[in-house]
């Protein structure tokens, strides 16, 4: 996936590592960094500075040559250009390990992700208070993704109903979808569908036991 900036297209892989360097950045200003070089950053992620450069080129002017980055600004520049200037709300649908787990994450709210609503069709935890939100009926998920102006839904569903769950929300109107069930889920061209597939990433790390990668390399 790609997204257009301007009349520059921004890959998948830059918008990831921005992520990285707010995370390195948010650990420097923590430690009392003034400025960062490009070197630094790209040392702390296993790149190359010319490709730091090039990463943040794509936004705008950042730092001065032969000085470096100002960390704190350059953190906040990221987090605008991330949309981490702003407040979210979210919902999660399906509250069981994983859902669960994804509502009491505390992080998600500290970087402005809030999540607003959870839905289950559970009847034994519809109208119950789960880690401070009270649980919907699935039922109504259309229509109260819709009232409560949710902008990014997570579904936490078994895979059997997953393409059920994510055409109600696809016609909520909803933009943005992360998706944890282990199937691939059709959505119209101009939804962002995310998945997370924990499965497929174990399933990597035993190849890469079996087969003795060396550990941190990337194809």
């Amino acid at each position: 996936m790609a997204t257009e900036l301007g009349r520059k297209k921004i890959s998948e892989s830059t918008i990831h590592r921005l992520s990285l360097y707010y995370r390195i950045l948010s650990i420097l200003e923590k430690e009392n960094y003034e400025t960062v070089s490009s070197k630094e950053l790209a040392k702390r992620e296993k790149l190359t500075p010319a490709q730091v450069r090039k990463d943040l080129s794509f936004f705008g002017s950042f730092g001065t040559r032969g000085l470096g980055y100002p960390v704190s600004e350059l953190k906040k520049r990221i987090a605008k250009i991330l949309g981490l200037d702003r407040q979210w709300n979210v919902a999660v649908v399906g509250v069981g390990n994983i859902g669960s787990a994804l509502v009491g994450y505390k992080e998600f709210q500290r970087q402005g992700f809030n999540i607003k609503l959870v839905f289950d069709n559970d009847q034994r935890k519809i109208g119950s208070n789960h880690k401070g939100i009270i649980v919907c009926d699935i039922a109504n998920l259309e229509k109260d993704l819709r009232e409560n102006k949710i902008d990014i839904v997570i579904i936490a569903v078994p895979a059997t109903v997953a393409q059920y769950i994510v055409d109600d929300i696809v016609r909520a109107g909803i933009k943005a979808i992360l998706n944890f069930a282990p199937i691939n889920l059709k959505v119209p061209g101009d939804v962002y569908l995310r998945n997370e597939n924990m499965s497929i990433e174990l399933e990597y790390l035993s190849f890469a036991l079996i087969n003795q990668r060396n550990p941190g390399t990337k194809d």
